[in-house]
């Protein structure tokens, strides 16, 4: 998080901006005993201290003998300060915070939902012509399974949709996917400079979800919620923020989502879907593997943000080619990870039987593995 100076401006932005940023009271105060008097006293506290009183009894012997309509109302008002209760569920209620959402509860609220308008904006596969065609056919994957298409062309669809601020489980998603990555209990504002802190452009998430809609933030949530792939998350999370080799976090995941969409289209995972008899499992995976196998380039070749583009596009061509070997890697390194044998910041020494006398272990990168005799490339 950003430091802040104590008066709600963050410190780097008050001196890009030369703002002074100061803590200091008015002189003036100290010459007045009576606000002295009353300093740090709780607005609701101060009936009880006859000050309210004060103001409106007798003074230097003089008492009204008409009460305005407007003082009695004035007066019942601040009588009624105590009774007064928060409203329940309401976001701006920090000692209230919003229930965290699953991937399943977010995702049957979809399934739930009228998509038929966004339902014909997608394109399930990628439509070929001529010599591309034909290699396809003779060369390339396997078609989905025609009970697979309808839970494929849920996918498509919901990465046709927008963020929504007015509904509340859209909320509840970017409040989980908040306090998951950053620890906090409390909710946040929907918008805000905090987002930037998440990796956002701007304090608005919705614009940055262009390509991938509202996919995108499903599968940040599905990553933060999964207790397999929580602490990948965490751990991929605090690279974004290495002072040399940051990155913006949910930006790059964006363009993850956006590169599990295409590979989805041009049936790169129709084998592995057909296999599991499953579409959205296949997709979270291979989005998370997809990730994992960029932070493990980004830390081990010391990317920074200008390679950004370059990493990118060089992933995009390894997962499409080679999705297997890539949900190959992110299964080895998850059993190590729930094991305590290897971390992606960090490798950990393995302690047992099995554990090696002087050599830290690291997780199995994509380079490391044989490829798959069951998968074939055009």
């Amino acid at each position: 998080m950003r430091p802040s100076s104590g008066c709600g401006i963050p410190v780097w932005k008050a001196r890009l901006t030369g703002e002074r940023v100061s803590t200091e009271y008015s002189p003036s105060y100290d010459k007045d005993k009576s606000v002295l008097a009353f300093r740090g006293i709780p607005i609701s506290e101060l009936k009880n201290h006859g000050i309210l009183q004060a103001l409106t009894t007798e003074a230097n012997g003089w008492e009204p003998r008409v009460v305005s309509t407007e003082v009695v109302r004035a007066q019942e008002e601040w009588e009624a300060v105590d009774t007064i209760q928060p409203e329940t569920g309401s976001l701006a209620n920090s000692e209230q915070p919003g229930q965290l959402i699953s991937f399943t509860e977010a995702l049957q609220h979809f399934q739930t939902m009228d998509l038929s308008s966004f339902k014909k904006r997608i394109q399930p596969t990628i439509r070929r012509t001529g010599l591309s065609a034909l290699r396809h056919y003779l060369f390339g994957p396997p078609k989905l399974h025609q009970g697979l298409r309808e839970e494929r062309d849920l996918v498509l669809t919901i990465a046709q949709c927008g963020l929504d601020s007015q509904d509340p489980v859209h909320g509840r998603v970017l409040q989980t996917i908040y306090k998951k990555l950053t620890g906090s209990k409390f909710d946040c504002a929907l918008q805000g400079d905090h987002w930037e802190d998440l990796g956002f452009q701007g304090a608005n998430p919705a614009t940055d979800l262009r390509g991938a809609g509202f996919l995108a933030l499903l599968h940040l949530l599905y990553l933060v919620m999964d207790s397999k792939t929580l602490l990948m998350a965490q751990e991929i999370f605090r690279l974004s923020h290495h002072h040399i080799q940051q990155f913006p976090f949910c930006l790059m995941s964006v363009n993850i989502t956006r590169i599990a969409i295409q590979a989805l289209r041009e049936e790169c995972l129709s084998r592995e879907c057909n296999r599991q008899q499953k579409v959205i499992p296949v997709v979270n995976s291979f989005y998370a593997a997809t990730f994992l196998h960029l932070a493990h380039v980004w830390r081990t070749q010391r990317k920074t943000i200008l390679d950004a583009g370059f990493v990118l596009k060089d992933l995009e061509v390894l997962a499409k080619k080679s999705p297997r070997r890539l949900l190959k890697t992110l299964e080895v390194y998850l059993a190590r990870v729930s094991k305590g044998q290897t971390s992606l910041l960090g490798a950990q020494k393995c302690y047992g039987p099995e554990a090696p006398t002087s050599k830290d272990l690291t997780f199995t990168g994509v380079c490391d593995l044989q490829p798959q005799s069951s998968e074939g490339t055009g």
